[in-house]
Formats: structure tokens, C-alpha cells, sequence
């Protein structure tokens, strides 16, 4: 076993997935073919103290390259087991505290597996609460996915920090996520719902943790019955020093330039909170809250990467959920990196349809 201080970039600043072990012999695959596997650390000369607009544009290019090469990646789903056969679309619209339109994108089996109403399942897409769109097919076909497990799948479309037609920063996109549960809340019976559980990854992992923390902040907590997220995001503190770094969150150093890069974060962390007055507000970063925000919960289950810079954070916030007596599961895809698994599914199909099954498992336990 290799000693803790010495993996990936504790004991090697040169180490890449391509020459780290512990990488997932099938992801490493895939990596060489796409030349993705030396290092992929960004070459922008950009920090958080550069114009605004400056970063800004930075961002919104990234975001075109992802979205591009999202669009001609192959995101169908790998066969499921006991799915739905035939899966219906429709959308709703909310009104939200700024006077602007939400989005429901609902994903519902044309008859229900079960002959009883289905859980509902509100899901927050990843981009760092910053970028990529709702309309990604990653994000379009995983809920397509959930809804044939039996479940009826609700995509939030919530604003995201920066656009190209303006700036939406913390907490725009975090009101539109707890009002639109709030809505389907208040009308279960009309959707025709027994259930309202939170998922997300990435950035929208972080929505969803901030949403129950935000519910149960405002008195309704009790709307929620689960939070299931993974890969999640939450700490903001990508631009802190690195001593800080390797003593609270090693995975930072030890996992930068593994895809993911901190010099890249610490620029899009700034768009969604540009005062930096919430740095440590867990309304915007749940990696902060306190045993006596998490106390009261509902039951979370939370899934991490063994390469993903943001490891540590996710763990760190199971742990901080078991301590405030809140009923958690806690699990790592070993040798995987952010968000892995959803992208490259058809590579690690195995550990897609993992995750498919826990989310299914999860929800019908809660």
C-alpha cells in the first residue's frame, strides 16, 4: 500500500493519470485514446484578482468547449434491468423571487412499475453551479435514465452564476432550486408523486446539500426525504494557500491536474460568490456547515471519486452528517476521477449502473 503523503501529487508533482496506479485500468484506457491522460492543468494567466469580465469570458469559452464536446460524445444509456419501456417528457414552468421563469423538466414512466406513485426525484445538473446547460445530454440522458428505474425524474432548470446574457451569481440559482421544491412540494398530489428525494453531482451536489440545509434553515426540512449526491463540490477554497490545502484537504493537491485543476476553480468559485462575503456561508459552500446546521437532516447517501481533487470534501461532509446523528451512507468509487462514471459510461459501464441502482435502492428505502 502506498503511504497516504506519498500518493498521486503528495509524492510526485509530475505524477498524471496516465502514470498514478491506483487509476482504473478501463478509464486509463479511454484517457490515452482522447490524449487525456498527462497533465491537465490549464494554461491561463488569469486569477481571482484579474478584471471580472476577464474571468468571466474565460469561463463562458470553457463552457462552449465542454458543451461541444458533450454534444459528440456518445451519453445514451447502457441497458438497465427492470426499466421502464416507454418514458414521457413534459415541462412546467415556476415562478421564481426575481420575477424569472424555472424550468421543470419532468421524466415520468408511462405506467408506473409498481401501480402506485412513483418517487419523484429532483435533479440539480453539474458545471460548479456556473456553467453548462440543462440541455447537456449528459445531464438530459441520466435523468432519462433514473425515470426508467420506475422513478419520475425532475430536472431544475436553475440559473446558473454566468451567462452569456448576464450574471446570476449565489444565491440566484440556489432560490430557484429550494423554490422549485418547494413548488412540487406543494403539489405531490396533482404530479402525482409519493416522494421528494434531492440528487445531484458535482455543482449540482452542491445545490442539493445547500437546498436541505437551506429547508431546514427555514423551517421546512420535512418536505425532503432523502439527498443522494455525488462527486460534490463544496469547500470553495481552491484558491487557499497550499499549506491549507494539504492540512484540510490533501485531496486538492494531491489530485490537481487529474482533468479537474485548481487554478480553473479558483477563477469559477469567484463568479458564483464575486464579494466573496459567503466564502464560509455553508448556504453557498455546505463543506462549512456546522453540527448545528446538519442536525435534523434527512437521510443522505454520498458517493466520491478516488482521483477527483474534490474527494476530500465529500468525505469530510459524510463524516460531519454521522456526527450530527444524521442517518448517512458514505461510499468512493476507487480509481476513478470527477464525475467519471457519468461521463466515460460506456467505458466503466459497471460502475454507471452502479450508481443507477443505488439511487433506486436509496429512494425507495427513504
Amino acid at each position: 500500500m502506498i503511504p497516504a503523503k506519498h500518493l498521486g501529487r503528495l509524492g510526485d508533482r509530475a505524477k498524471t493519470l496516465g502514470t498514478d496506479p491506483r487509476t482504473h485500468p478501463k478509464l486509463l484506457e479511454v484517457l490515452q485514446s482522447l490524449h487525456l491522460d498527462g497533465d491537465s492543468h490549464v494554461g491561463t494567466n488569469l486569477t481571482r484578482e484579474s478584471p471580472l469580465q476577464d474571468i468571466i469570458s474565460y469561463v463562458l469559452d470553457v463552457n462552449d468547449i465542454l458543451e461541444d464536446i458533450h454534444q459528440n460524445m456518445d451519453l445514451s444509456v447502457p441497458k438497465i434491468s427492470r426499466s421502464a419501456t416507454e418514458i414521457v417528457r413534459s415541462t412546467k414552468i415556476v415562478v421564481g423571487s426575481d420575477g424569472n421563469e424555472i424550468r421543470l423538466i419532468f421524466y415520468r414512466p408511462s405506467a408506473s412499475l409498481s401501480g402506485t406513485p412513483p418517487p419523484g426525484v429532483v435533479y440539480f445538473h453539474g458545471g460548479g453551479m456556473v456553467i453548462l446547460s440543462t440541455e447537456n445530454p449528459m445531464h438530459i440522458t441520466w435523468a432519462e435514465a433514473t425515470a426508467r428505474l420506475g422513478l419520475v425524474s425532475i430536472i431544475v432548470d436553475f440559473r446558473n452564476a454566468v451567462t452569456r446574457s448576464g450574471a446570476h451569481p449565489f444565491p440566484a440559482g440556489l432560490n430557484d432550486c429550494t423554490q422549485a421544491v418547494q413548488w412540487i412540494h406543494n403539489n405531490k398530489a396533482e404530479l402525482n408523486i409519493s416522494k421528494i428525494v434531492l440528487q445531484g453531482n458535482s455543482g449540482g451536489a452542491n445545490l442539493a446539500l445547500a437546498t436541505a440545509l437551506k429547508a431546514k434553515k427555514e423551517g421546512w426540512v420535512s418536505a425532503i426525504d432523502g439527498v443522494f449526491v455525488t462527486a460534490p463540490y463544496i469547500s470553495g477554497t481552491y484558491h487557499l494557500p497550499e499549506e491549507w490545502k494539504l492540512e484540510n484537504l490533501p485531496s486538492l493537491v494531491e489530485c490537481d491536474g487529474y482533468l479537474e485543476n485548481m487554478r480553473t476553480s479558483a477563477l469559477s468559485s469567484k463568479l458564483y460568490d464575486p464579494s466573496e462575503h459567503n466564502a464560509r456561508n455553508p448556504l453557498a459552500w455546505p463543506y462549512w456547515a456546522e453540527k448545528k446546521d446538519l442536525e435534523g437532516l434527512p437521510p443522505h447517501y454520498i458517493i466520491t471519486d478516488e482521483l477527483d481533487p474534490w474527494r476530500d470534501e465529500g468525505n469530510a461532509y459524510y463524516r460531519k452528517l454521522v456526527e450530527a446523528g444524521v442517518n448517512a451512507v458514505g461510499r468512493m468509487n476507487l480509481g476513478m476521477i470527477h464525475d467519471g462514471e457519468m461521463v466515460f459510461r460506456h467505458h466503466i459501464p459497471e460502475l454507471f449502473l452502479a450508481s443507477l441502482e443505488e439511487i433506486r435502492s436509496f429512494v425507495f428505502r427513504v
